[in-house]
């Protein structure tokens, strides 16, 4: 009888919670408790040189030609040859951006900064270990102090929607372009990150290297908005110079490299996984304390609904630092820029001179296919509940004692090597 009254009593409690949180709150789950995503401040970098900026501890230099892009850029360790370019007019100032005058992103593990010829501000976005991705603007007035400045409800318009998995994140998106770079919305768009399928990424987007027989959607804009056939992936393949397609003049680099939109769109949706975990645990967390409450369960206790929503949150960790799901280049890869080689010194490395930042690109994308972002800020602060149960996985997966079809991917010389350099470098 006392089991029966307290399931009756958990039905009573549920349903007491969907009675006073209507649909439309449900979707914004980061705007409660205990994300607070907007009341709350952030602890990313771009927070952290707001605060230096303000205590006038540094100052960021403004030039005629980008503002105050380099400085910033600088400032934050941003490389420039991490620069992308997109042109179709999917950002903050869509009237400034078309094929001849294209965004140039600029990224490194954590931040991503957006530049548009003659724009009225920089886009900023970071990683906030607790938070998910965070936006600013900084005016390109010059004024005497500059600083950035927090967004939040306009930007999550697109960077907290089902495409970031219903929490504030990054978006790599792949669209069909008109001429004007307006994206052609009813012939659909691609979600780009390290699953999607060649030929499906970077529509709207400038390519500079060399991918053999693969074809992708990158460099070309539709002749006809009727019809996505229209799009000639061949007349956008395998080009290293863009100076047929667009004054580059303008930008910090001639380049948009292949291999800096592959780790681009790894990273992007890497960050995304761990928001959504992040979030997932600790509302896991707090969901348990009101039920044991209720129940009058002892504090820790763990019931099965717990162990399960735990358990999901680490696997979808565990299956994107894994490169679940990759699909195997058929063609090797060669960027254009300097962006591999800087990408590739940044370490960490093992005693053997080992790291997950050793590109393969012939294959697929890591030689050693586990994301370097295991090494981030973001991962370190996922929920005890979530964290311990990516351990235990990673620990059974890359032993040999899981050999799932998700994982198949994986050699036997894969998991002993990612767990070598893991064992050196970060420590399960």
């Amino acid at each position: 009888m006392v089991h029966i009254n307290r399931v009756i009593q958990s039905c009573v409690i549920l349903a007491t919670i969907a009675v006073v949180q209507p649909p439309a709150v449900a979707q914004l789950d980061f705007e409660r408790e205990p994300i607070n995503y907007s009341e709350t401040d952030p602890t990313d970098r771009v927070f952290q040189l707001g605060q230096r900026l303000a205590k006038r501890e540094t100052t960021l230099s403004w030039k005629a030609e980008h503002g105050y892009l380099r400085s910033l850029l600088s400032e934050l360790n941003v490389p420039v040859s991490s620069q992308t370019l997109v042109f179709s007019k999917t950002s903050l100032q869509i009237g400034k951006i078309s094929p001849k005058t294209p965004r140039a992103i600029y990224f490194n593990d954590d931040i991503y900064v957006g530049w548009v010829q003659r724009g009225e501000v920089l886009e900023i976005s970071a990683a906030d270990a607790r938070l998910g991705g965070t936006f600013y603007t900084l005016s390109q007035q010059r004024t005497e102090n500059p600083m950035p400045k927090r967004e939040t409800s306009r930007c999550l318009q697109c960077h907290g929607s089902t495409h970031t998995r219903r929490t504030p994140g990054h978006l790599v998106r792949s669209v069909y372009p008109a001429s004007s770079g307006q994206p052609v919305f009813r012939l659909g768009t691609h979600l780009n990150d390290h699953t999607t399928p060649f030929h499906e990424r970077w529509g709207g987007w400038y390519v500079t290297g060399t991918h053999g027989d693969q074809r992708h959607m990158g460099n070309v804009v539709l002749d006809d908005p009727d019809e996505s056939e229209g799009l000639d992936t061949d007349a956008g393949a395998n080009i290293t110079d863009l100076s047929s397609l667009v004054h580059t003049a303008p930008y910090l680099s001639p380049h948009s490299d292949i291999v800096a939109l592959m780790v681009l769109q790894h990273q992007a949706k890497m960050h995304n996984v761990l928001t959504a975990a992040n979030h997932s645990g600790r509302l896991t967390a707090r969901d348990a304390v009101v039920m044991n409450k209720a129940l009058e369960r002892p504090n820790g206790f763990l019931s099965d609904s717990t162990r399960r929503r735990y358990e999901s949150a680490a696997e979808k960790v565990v299956k994107a630092l894994l490169f679940c799901d990759e699909p195997l280049l058929t063609s090797p890869v060669l960027g254009t820029s300097e962006f591999a080689g800087d990408f590739q010194k940044r370490g960490p490395f093992d005693s053997k001179g080992r790291g997950l930042r050793q590109l393969d690109l012939t294959r697929r994308l890591f030689t050693w296919p586990c994301s370097f972002l295991i090494y981030s800020e973001s991962f370190r602060s996922l929920p005890k509940g979530v964290l311990t149960r990516v351990h235990q996985r990673l620990n059974r997966i890359l032993s040999g004692d899981d050999t799932s079809d998700d994982f198949r991917h994986l050699t036997a010389a894969d998991r002993s090597t990612i767990r070598e350099i893991l064992t050196e470098t970060l420590p399960l």
